[in-house]
């Protein structure tokens, strides 16, 4: 499949202007369909003037109604995420648009082709505690009466990502929802269930659970709040309603007065299921 080498794939993922124009503007082929997933999401091609790249592609007429989120909302919520991930600048968001497809409106995102050399990120320790340069998550069973530590890398990438989701009240961060590109990002993909009104974070990024956040932090978050009420407001507010905006503002707020990593909610389930 063109495109699908991790070199090739990183480097058109951050050429965002380029990606941007092809997803939107190139002509949509189904190859075939991820059947692991929840709701419909589709493998395909997307071509512009020559170019061809991988993408999914989720109608939304492919989405399962959900108690909490209303529907038809999740691709939507998608591009709102990629638009406000693109603001903080950390890039921590594969381009995504909101276009008609083959099978009626949906979200297309750019495809990552994985890094097989990519360090892992998550891993089972000795539950007695992690290893340096480790964080602990949650202790597992492991079957047969075992016991493991889940930990993830003190790596300053998940940890954008963590703040990231902390802005976005991400509800699915599981360990299969961040991809290691060739060019040393992380992308972070499915973003469906985020931007409720309500607190809904649910992630296995843990290991920073009111701590302070770092310093690069916090001019990002200023600057969310005044794009908020500018720009980056007026493209959320097609994906988003007035409440959930508000919402948002709340949580960037909320986060930069307290300049704390949030902790578990003791009214949610904090780690997702399954967390990989």
């Amino acid at each position: 499949m063109p495109g699908t080498d991790p070199v090739t794939s990183a480097a058109l993922a951050a050429d965002p202007a380029t990606a941007l124009a092809l997803l939107r503007e190139g002509v949509l082929e189904i190859h075939g369909r991820l059947t692991d997933a929840s709701n419909a999401v589709l493998y395909c091609t997307v071509t512009l003037d020559g170019l061809t790249a991988p993408c999914v592609y989720k109608p939304v007429a492919g989405e399962r109604p959900l108690w909490d989120f209303p529907d038809g909302t999740l691709a939507g919520r998608e591009v709102a995420a990629y638009e406000i991930a693109a603001a903080t600048g950390w890039a921590l968001v594969p381009p995504t648009v909101l276009r008609e497809g083959p099978a009626g409106p949906g979200m297309v995102q750019l495809w990552i082709e994985p890094d097989p050399e990519a360090p892992e990120l998550l891993a089972l320790q000795d539950p007695a505690g992690p290893e340096d340069g480790w964080l602990p998550i949650v202790r597992a069973e492991v079957g047969e009466g075992r016991v493991a530590l889940l930990v993830h890398r003190d790596d300053r990438r998940l940890r954008r990502l963590a703040v990231l989701d902390a802005v976005l009240n991400n509800a699915d961060r599981k360990g299969g929802h961040w991809i290691g590109a060739a060019d040393g990002r992380i992308y972070g993909i499915d973003h469906g269930v985020t931007l409720n009104t309500e607190d809904k974070l649910r992630t296995l990024l843990w290991g920073w659970a009111d701590q302070p956040l770092p310093d690069e932090a916090h001019p990002v978050l200023k600057a969310l709040l005044a794009d908020l009420d500018g720009p980056l407001g007026a493209r959320l507010a097609p994906h988003l309603t007035a409440a959930e905006l508000d919402a948002l503002r709340t949580r960037t707020a909320r986060l930069a007065e307290t300049g704390r990593h949030p902790l578990p909610s003791a009214d949610w389930p904090s780690i997702p299921w399954p967390p990989v």
